[in-house]
């Protein structure tokens, strides 16, 4: 195997997320064994070509170059609930395989992760069976369209990213994984522009007017917000779309509809100016019997009910340490508690429920949300989770994480585990993360009661799992922890974060893509050490680029996440 190859194999098996283990054929006169690339975005029992990118210590990598036969799994088509797009568009992984393979796929990908780590502890725990979600059509309740066009030069498009494209756009119309309202939206407002001959936001000239269409749904109410993206570079009247909009036989009924400028560089959908068009600029959703209000750009669950499948199940685990009838004295922590929904549902079984998000538009909506529903135990707190367990006088009886993809920092995790609680609930939407955390609870006296993966994403790479862990026999008032960073496995979290990480939160957090080398010079204007070749030029006449002010603005972001600043 070497780099610049092309070669043909079929992949094994694939690994979270979305990573194929492609058994290669052998080349003729080669020396006998195994040779097995990695490569992203393959399935199962494909046979595919693929172009090898790296080869370290007999392990390759590769991209990708031709599906040559498909898998036998794959037998969903256009025809019996497959998506015209899939391997099109980039939002959809498995959904041309039946649903149930999916799930296997998933739910094997959790157990080999885990159970390395699980094998740790001295009690056994067993991974459960998946838990499904109740839809896996039409379930998402979100979705922002981008506008542009599919080639370069040509008619105008709007939808989602072409598959390992920044630039080429594919109108996704009759899209499997949203209502048919979305798709009438979309088609509606493509139309009009088109007819108008409006320009779209060009991401390489940074020239243009139509940026993204954002549409929500609630599942349960069919209340729709959507809201228009553009930039101020020209005025448009917009009565008549809205109009367009408004005379459109849809399923659901508009809660309002808005008109948002951004003119920042990053392809991020952000809001400078927010104009309602009409109604307002919110709607309501029902989740297990408790109502929410979500803005525009408040998070809410993608779908409402793999939610109500995810949280009945944290509150199951929950039930085994509160009890379902009457109000017993506990102090439960929500950590990276969102809008609030696990709170709220914690509310009726606690003497309070506090919860912590970093997103102070997350807090403010929790506390409404919490009022309106006529709950007055719960106390939400904006700040992050390392910094503000300190300021908070209650101490935990039970605690629940809902962390972000990344999992929970070191700093705030020895914190956690210190607070010596007999029970606790991890939700994770990473089970890469998940299994790091959980070697270092149960390296410090915890371990795992119970543990199943959740669909909450169908047709995606996206695995949820829920976690219960305990501290067994442990009495915790007379236990000690000691926790000591030196013994941790920082690997992620290098001087609070790898390049890697810092990099990936910027393009999540604000869709700018930024270089070590522009990392490595804000770490040096914040103080923190960095290797001495980074920020020297190749030769004393060469001049460095600077970071942009834009760009060092998104790295201190994500380096005050990491608390590395």
């Amino acid at each position: 195997m070497k780099k610049g190859q092309i070669r043909t194999g079929v992949v094994r098996n694939v690994k979270f997320p979305n990573r194929a283990m492609v058994v290669l054929e052998p080349l003729e006169g080669a020396a006998d064994g195994e040779e097995i690339c990695e490569v992203k975005g393959a399935l199962p029992g494909q046979k595919i070509s693929v172009v090898i990118t790296k080869v370290r210590k007999g392990k390759g990598e590769g991209r990708l170059k031709e599906i040559l036969e498909k898998s036998p799994i794959e037998t969903v088509g256009v025809e019996n609930g497959g998506c015209p797009h899939f391997n099109i568009c980039g939002g959809c992984s498995y959904i041309s395989m039946p649903y149930e393979e999916s799930l296997k796929i998933k739910e094997n990908q959790v157990r080999e992760l885990l159970e390395p780590v699980l094998s740790k502890q001295q009690s056994v725990c067993q991974i459960e069976p998946i838990r499904q979600s109740p839809v896996y059509y039409g379930y998402r309740n979100k979705m922002e369209f981008t506008f542009g066009d599919e080639v370069k030069d040509g008619p105008l498009a709007l939808g989602m990213h072409k598959k390992g494209s920044f630039y080429d756009i594919v109108t996704v119309d009759g899209c499997r994984l949203v209502d048919d309202d979305y798709s009438a939206i979309l088609r509606e407002t493509l139309y009009y522009f088109e007819e108008k001959k409006t320009p779209f936001y060009h991401r390489y000239t940074h020239e243009g007017y139509l940026r993204h269409l954002l549409v929500r749904r609630a599942s349960r109410t069919g209340e729709i917000l959507a809201a228009l993206v553009t930039t101020t570079q020209q005025e448009v009247d917009l009565e008549s779309w809205k109009e367009r909009l408004l005379s459109l036989p849809l399923n659901g009924k508009f809660a309002g509809i808005l008109h948002i400028t951004n003119d920042s560089m990053s392809d991020a959908v952000k809001c400078d100016s927010s104009e309602i068009l009409y109604g307002r600029d919110y709607f309501y959703e029902e989740l297990l019997g408790l109502k929410f209000r979500i803005s525009t750009f408040s998070f809410f669950q993608t779908n409402t009910c793999g939610a109500e499948v995810l949280y009945e199940t944290a509150r199951e685990y929950v039930g085994s340490l509160v009890k379902e009838e009457g109000k017993p004295d506990s102090i439960v922590y929500d950590l990276y508690s969102g809008t609030g929904t696990i709170a709220q549902l914690m509310a009726p079984v606690a003497k309070k429920v506090i919860g912590v998000e970093i997103v102070e538009e997350a807090v403010v909506a929790a506390r409404e949300n919490a009022k309106q529903n006529g709950l007055e135990n719960c106390e939400f707190i904006a700040g992050d989770v390392l910094k503000v367990l300190d300021e908070i006088e209650e101490k935990p009886d039970f605690i629940i994480l809902d962390p972000p993809r990344d999992g929970v920092h070191p700093k705030a995790l020895s914190r956690i585990i210190g607070y010596g609680v007999e029970k606790l609930v991890y939700i994770s939407c990473k089970p890469t993360s998940l299994a790091r955390d959980l070697e270092i609870f149960i390296a410090n006296g915890y371990e795992v009661q119970r543990c199943v993966p959740v669909d909450q994403f169908p047709w995606t790479t996206g695995i949820e799992t829920v976690v219960l862990l305990s501290k067994g026999e442990v009495d915790s008032k007379k236990i000690r922890v000691e926790f000591s960073l030196e013994d941790m496995d920082m690997s992620e979290f290098q001087d609070g974060a790898t390049y890697t990480q810092i990099k990936d939160y910027v393009l999540e957090h604000s869709g700018l893509k930024v270089s070590n080398l522009y990392i490595s010079q804000i770490k040096r204007k914040c103080g923190i050490e960095v290797g001495k070749n980074y920020n020297l030029p190749k030769s004393e006449d060469s001049r460095q680029p600077q970071c942009p002010p834009e760009k060092e603005k998104a790295i201190r972001e994500a380096m005050k996440y990491f608390g590395m600043i």
